[in-house]
């Protein structure tokens, strides 16, 4: 059966090589939707031979499924530039392909963070990434996530990972920590949703951190570790302060 392989981008050209490389001898089509890059990321896709194509930002999830209705195949992978298969995982979507796809499949995302591999505490990290592409869309404006409607296909979770260069710097998690508080917190907003009392904005800041850095074990991560663990309860506590100030700034 074939596999089309589905990625937006902007200004990608730090990723983009590697994840066209590990998709090589892999799927029979590759479709990159690109919103307007600045660098090099068109030049070296065209030296994959890939099919790039222009589109105005419109949101991750709709960018998403646009860039999934001009595949080919009704089978797709969806795959974000950041992001490459290891050798582990291409071997198991080779046999998949040989045996037939049914239902949808899953991939555990490894995290590479400031050159260093986490395996501990960003795992597991499932996400569904091989789907008919007529049985189900992305949704939601952040943490984007496939929605099947009233079909819930069978997941099956394929052996590999698909390796995740996330974070190059401390500076970059911090910006995106920034940003999607600022965009959390203003959904939770436009939906109702309440702030936790300061005691529980702490309890949940703390047990973000414990959680992930103690019994997840990313201590076993090494300073890396430990600083995506700190910097991501550090999240926690910006998404809820954030939104007890929209609160306050409405009274």
């Amino acid at each position: 059966m074939k596999l089309s392989a589905v990625i937006i981008t902007c200004n990608e050209e730090k990723n983009i090589g590697r994840c066209l490389k590990s998709l090589h001898g892999l799927v029979d089509e590759i479709v990159v939707v690109d919103s307007g890059s600045q660098d090099r990321t068109e030049t070296i896709c065209n030296a994959y031979g890939v099919r790039f194509i222009f589109h105005p930002w419109a949101g991750f999830s709709e960018q998403k499924n646009f860039a999934n209705e001009q595949a080919v195949n009704d089978w797709i992978f969806s795959i974000d530039a950041d992001e490459a298969v290891d050798e582990t995982l291409q071997q198991s979507i080779l046999q998949l392909k040989e045996t037939g796809f049914s239902g949808a499949y899953s991939v555990d995302r490894l995290t590479n963070y400031c050159g260093r591999f986490l395996y501990h505490c960003w795992r597991p990290d499932n996400k569904i990434r091989i789907w008919n592409r007529n049985e189900g869309r992305w949704t939601g404006n952040i943490h984007e996530t496939i929605d099947f409607g009233n079909r819930t296909p069978v997941v099956t979770r394929l052996n590999g990972d698909l390796a995740h260069y996330t974070y190059y710097t401390i500076s970059e998690h911090l910006a995106r920590i920034d940003k999607y508080s600022d965009l959390t917190a203003s959904d939770a907003f436009r939906a109702g949703k309440k702030a936790p009392s300061t005691c529980g904005t702490r309890f949940r800041t703390g047990w973000r951190f414990l959680r992930d850095y103690i019994f997840k074990g990313g201590f076993r991560d090494g300073y890396e570790g430990y600083m995506a663990c700190k910097i991501s309860a550090l999240g926690t506590f910006l998404k809820y302060t954030k939104l007890r100030f929209l609160y306050q700034t409405e009274q």
